[in-house]
């Protein structure tokens, strides 16, 4: 099961006690403290978690007051069983090791909400807030390329800077990168070249391109395909489609050889990550404010055709990466009421306290409201889970977006927080 544990939903402080396990679900459960420390190196290493006796941990013999000053740096969740919980595997205590790529230097400081990652040659490339296309070579953060103009970092900024979302590595070694303002494009990333093959805000079959998402791309790299997921609302306004939860987002083909773009399915509903499927007739999409994965079929016998892959979801899906065993990890940074209080479903009722509410508060006071409940998950065909992994309270991996696997680790990117956190599968 991919679902939280029931008690987790619970308000409590996770310093105070350890969640029960759910089924083969890991916990990102913290033993160390919130990544936003002030004292955080650029790039922490994972290492053994303390006794649960040591003297450093007065609060809890298990989970210590995040803001101990003698807390070491280094955010390391741990797995916590429950005894007496029916699926309690038979294994001993196992605990997940994350560390934190974290962009903190003086040129970095306001480069945050690393949202996509993708990896060419051990070099990994990712996209920042500030419109920039950025490459990681061990410690070094490098700008490939800018894709807007300055100024940045404000709301109204946002559109002539610019926003990378999704990225993808070309046959041919160049990068395949969707703007949610600007539109898509092919990078060469020693060069920084960047080439725009659709551009984003004009009007295809009468519908405006006001927020591209995300993409993939064929094998030959001839065929891309993207998400816009709205025409009537931009990134910037994306609680109100969220909360509007608008059918008017699309899926299209752009072919790089005859230039051609065409829509392949519409009247979805924020529809957010993309991926491939291997036989390259088909692409999952996350419908995000449905809490499902759908199947578009964009090539083949059953082309413009669309059915489900997997509903029901225990949370708002957002980037979908495929697994080095064949499935797909889905990313989802707030998990749905199961039971107890929708907002959402509250709101979708009554516009009228919906335009008050944003009325009162902007965009980055409502977030605050938002319980971080952090979730990857590996679904395999028809909608199976085989492993997900929680942080209750995002204390460790916060507003998680993506989940890129390499080499036996898992990097997550955010599309709010300021590090790429990598967790090691291996010790799962």
């Amino acid at each position: 099961s991919c679902e939280r544990p029931r008690d987790s939903t619970r308000t409590r402080s996770l310093d105070q006690s350890p969640s029960p396990t759910w089924g083969v679900s890991q916990h990102l459960h913290p033993h160390h403290p919130h990544p936003h420390h002030p004292h955080h190196p650029h790039h922490s290493h994972p290492h053994h978690s303390h006794h649960p006796h040591h003297p450093h941990h007065p609060h809890h013999p298990h989970h210590p007051h995040p803001h101990h000053p003698h807390h070491p740096h280094h955010s390391h969740p741990h797995h916590s069983h429950h005894p007496h919980h029916p699926h309690h595997p038979h294994h001993p205590h196992q605990r997940l090791w994350v560390w934190i790529l974290r962009f903190q230097s003086s040129e970095t400081q306001n480069r945050v909400s690393p949202e996509s990652v993708s990896l060419s040659a051990d070099v990994f490339f990712t996209g920042t807030a500030d419109g920039k296309l950025l490459k990681l070579i061990g410690r070094r953060i490098v700008t490939v390329t800018t894709l807007g103009r300055p100024p940045c970092g404000s709301r109204e900024d946002e559109p002539t800077c610019g926003r990378p979302l999704g990225i993808r590595v070309g046959p041919n070694g160049t990068l395949f990168v969707a703007d949610a303002y600007l539109g898509v494009f092919e990078v060469n990333p020693t060069t920084g070249e960047a080439t725009r093959l659709v551009s984003g805000g004009q009007v295809v079959s009468g519908r405006k391109l006001s927020f591209i998402n995300d993409l993939t791309v064929t094998q030959d790299g001839r065929k891309v395909y993207f998400t816009d997921s709205s025409s009537r609302w931009q990134r910037r306004d994306y609680l109100h489609l969220i909360m509007e939860a608008t059918a008017d987002g699309r899926v299209l083909e752009y072919d790089t050889e005859t230039k051609e773009l065409t829509v392949i399915m519409e009247n979805l509903r924020f529809p957010n990550g993309i991926q491939l499927l291997p036989d390259e007739e088909s692409v999952l999409v996350a419908e995000t404010t449905m809490a499902r994965i759908r199947r578009v079929h964009v090539a083949g016998l059953n082309k413009g055709g669309m059915d489900t892959f997997v509903d029901n979801l225990p949370g708002f899906p957002d980037n979908i990466r495929p697994s080095s065993s064949g499935g797909y990890w889905v990313t989802m940074s707030a998990v749905r009421p199961n039971p107890g209080f929708s907002m959402l479903d509250f709101l979708s009722q009554r516009p009228w306290v919906k335009k008050f509410i944003f009325k009162l508060f902007s965009q980055e006071v409502l977030m605050k409201f938002v319980p971080r409940y952090s979730l990857v998950a590996e679904l395999h065909d028809g909608g199976v889970c085989t492993r997900s992994f929680h942080d209750p309270a995002g204390l460790v991996a916060a507003y998680v977006s993506e989940a890129h696997e390499h080499d036996g680790n898992l990097y997550i990117g955010s599309f709010r927080s300021p590090y790429i956190a990598v967790l090691d599968l291996h010790r799962v």
